[in-house]
This record gives structure tokens, sequence and C-alpha cells, in this order.
């Protein structure tokens, strides 16, 4: 449904997306991961025909984005980072216009708009002005506005930024609801929103694309992140060399960790992939006449994944993991105007 092959956009002499390929199947949500500054809203507005690309092709449902760019209009549904409303206009009489702009024809459009409404619930708003509304419910309206025409693409930027954490599972669950009619590209840098929201991610760094598979293949292909955290009472230095050797144990930690009761310690142990060494775990440490307080799983989480791929000596990223900052490009974007014309 859509294809991107080698897709650049240079500002300049700056780089803002690099060789970008990926693809996306029909009814799949496709989860676009990035730090700020990635690149995540350029390749959304290239995508969006908003901008053109200094190179490369992208194709969504068969047409051209650039040659075709009228035809691919017709055929998405667009909602950029900030939703492209007018504060003065009703829900409804928002969503007629943008039917009415769209191409709907005009015996087909009360239909449209009110599949539009109720699919976003948004029933008991239809009537209210769009400025009186919370942030949620212009997000909600933003997506019917993609909708309203039933596109069979639709592009998401930033869907849930700014909201929430109630409505951000209520517009996460509209979105899971879309997929399967509709094919779905969702940028986000939140992880926890791509792990629960996509079937797969497409993972950009700097500008170009690191990694793209479902979000549990990246989990489970990430070396040493997956094992085992046991609490014993004893001698743990000894129950060390005895974990390191056992087969498909990979590394055995003594965990300096403040808190624990006195005589206790917290051991981590990483397995091999595809191993599951706990039974022998659990014998062994028994077995020492060391007391066993507590075992459990360790498995990476897309934040691992993630964190992983994305190790570079750039300062603005390592800020950007603890939540303190934002990528190195993130000026560069920024300087672009913002998307505010609903694509028709």
């Amino acid at each position: 449904m859509i294809e991107v092959e080698h897709l650049s956009k240079i500002y300049g002499s700056t780089p803002a997306i690099q060789d970008v390929t990926f693809s996306v199947e029909p009814g799949e949500i496709l989860g676009f991961l990035g730090p700020n500054g990635a690149g995540k809203t350029t390749t959304m507005r290239i995508l969006a025909g908003y901008l053109p690309a200094t190179s490369g092709t992208a194709r969504i449902a068969g047409y051209d984005v650039h040659e075709n760019s009228m035809a691919v209009r017709r055929r998405i549904g667009y909602l950029p980072e900030t939703p492209p409303l007018y504060p003065e206009m009703t829900v409804e009489g928002f969503l007629h216009f943008v039917a009415r702009i769209k191409g709907v024809a005009a015996g087909d459009r009360a239909a449209k708009v009110k599949f539009a409404i109720e699919r976003c619930n948004l029933n008991e708003k239809r009537q209210v002005l769009i400025r009186k509304l919370s942030k949620g419910f212009r997000q909600r309206v933003g997506i019917a506005q993609a909708i309203v025409h039933d596109p069979p693409a639709i592009i998401l930027d930033e869907p849930t930024v700014g909201l929430d954490p109630r409505q951000i599972i209520e517009v996460r669950n509209l979105i899971k609801s879309l997929a399967g009619d509709h094919t779905i590209i969702l940028s986000t840098h939140i992880l926890s929103e791509a792990s629960m929201t996509c079937n797969r991610v497409a993972i950009i760094n700097q500008g170009r694309v690191v990694a793209t598979n479902s979000p549990e293949t990246l989990m489970a292909q990430l070396a040493g992140g997956s094992g085992y955290e046991l609490e014993v009472d004893g001698d743990a230095t000894e129950l060390q060399k005895l974990l390191q050797i056992l087969p498909g144990v990979c590394l055995v930690e003594i965990v300096d960790l403040q808190g624990l009761p006195p005589n206790r310690s917290l051991i981590h142990i990483v397995s091999a992939p595809g191993a599951e060494p706990g039974r022998d775990i659990a014998a062994v440490t028994v077995g020492a006449g060391l007391g066993l307080h507590e075992m459990r799983r360790t498995r990476a989480t897309l934040e691992d994944v993630f964190l992983e791929l994305i190790k570079t000596d750039d300062p603005g990223h390592g800020e950007w993991a603890t939540g303190n900052g934002n990528g190195g490009q993130e000026a560069q974007e920024t300087r672009e105007p913002e998307a505010s014309e609903i694509p028709s």
C-alpha cells in the first residue's frame, strides 16, 4: 500500500532524511519511531504531498507522490502534529467542509460525515464549536477530518502529543480500531505507544532508518536483553561462579543495590538468545544452600532496542534518552513552515 524507496530531503547542505526505505502492507499500522529531529515529520510531509523530496520515490496505493500528487491526496488522510482545524466552526460543519474540499460527492457527504463522527465518538460534540473542545476532542476531530473521505491510507504525525493519560488511551484505541480497513503510518517518539499500537516499527535516527520489524522481533533479537534476576541470602560470590558455567548463561553480575536487607544480594543473569536456563539456575541456587527469596524473568523492552540502535556520540540524543533534550536536527526541521493545510 505504501512504498518508500531511497527517499532523501536536503535543506541547503543539511540532510533532514537520507536514503529512507520502508513499506507498509494493506491494513497494517507502522510506527515511525525516532527522537525529536530524527526526520519523522519531514518524511510524513513528503508522503502527504506537503513537501517535495530531494531524491527517491514514494508511492501510495500505486501512485507516485510527486508525479501523481492529486491522486495520492485523494487516497490519504493526513493529521499533522497540529490539527488543521477552524475554531469558529462546529464539529459537524467543519467535517462537511472538509468532505467537500476532499471531493466527496454531494449525495455521499452526510453519510461520510456521520461515519467519521461515530467512528471518532464525537456524537455529543457534533454541534459544539471547535474552540470550545478540549485538546483530546480536538485530536479526535483531527482524526475525523483525516478519515471523512474514507481513504485507504492514513498518516498520523504525533497524534497523542500533549494529551493526558486517559486521552492517550482513547486516541490509541481509536487508531487501533481503524487498522484493517485502513493502512496507517503513525509517527511518534513515545515508545510505549509504538509497542501497544503498531504491528511493525521503523526506527529512524539522524535521518536514516536503522531497523524495521515487529516490536516483538526487535526485542527478541536484542543481544543481552533477556535473562533473570535473583534475590538471595548468603555468599553470592560463590553462587556467581557456579551460575557462570551453566549452559545458556552468558553473564552473571552481582548488583550493588542499596536498600536490600542485610546479607541479601541481587544477581542479574543474561541468557543466550533462545536459551531457557531458568530451571538450572533455580536448582543450582537452592543446591548451593542459599535462600532464594525471588526469581523473575527480565526481557528486553522496546526502549532497550531503541537506545541500542541510536547509540551516538551526539550529546543531543543522549539528552533525549533521559527526556531532557532534542535531537540534533530539531532546529532544522522546525524552521520549516507548519503543516496547517488540509491536503485536498
